[in-house]
């Protein structure tokens, strides 16, 4: 089992930036990779970023390229997303996930932390 916890959610006021972490915790080492996703009310969940555990390979959603960065902290265990010129339509629950398999398709991953609310006000 793999345990994972998000934080650094807030409210930004559009063009700020903002810092999510992810910590796992359990059998981390059955993780392959790591991804980030969000979902907004009454919109379907959506991949922002994802990592391979081993941090070499990256992947991101159009949108978000060049304003995210993920990446992996070996020595915490721990996955962050560095979010700069925050946009209003960034405005989600943003959920972190362990998976086996580099996709970003959020139904391929096995293990989902409970979220943590990123609000940009315009």
């Amino acid at each position: 089992q793999v345990h994972l916890v998000e934080s650094g959610g807030g409210l930004v006021q559009a063009g700020g930036s903002l810092r999510l972490s992810c910590a796992a915790s359990g059998r981390t080492s059955s993780i392959s990779v790591v991804g980030w996703f969000r979902q907004a009310p009454g919109k379907e969940r959506e991949s922002v970023a994802v990592i391979t555990w081993t941090g070499t390979r990256t992947d991101y959603r159009d949108s978000v390229s060049g304003r995210f960065i993920i990446s992996r902290d070996n020595a915490k265990s721990t996955v962050d997303l560095q979010m700069s010129s925050l946009k209003p339509e960034d405005t989600a629950v943003y959920y972190c996930a362990a998976g086996r398999f580099f996709t970003q398709e959020w139904k391929m991953y096995d293990y989902w932390g409970l979220g943590t609310q990123v609000t940009v006000s315009s």
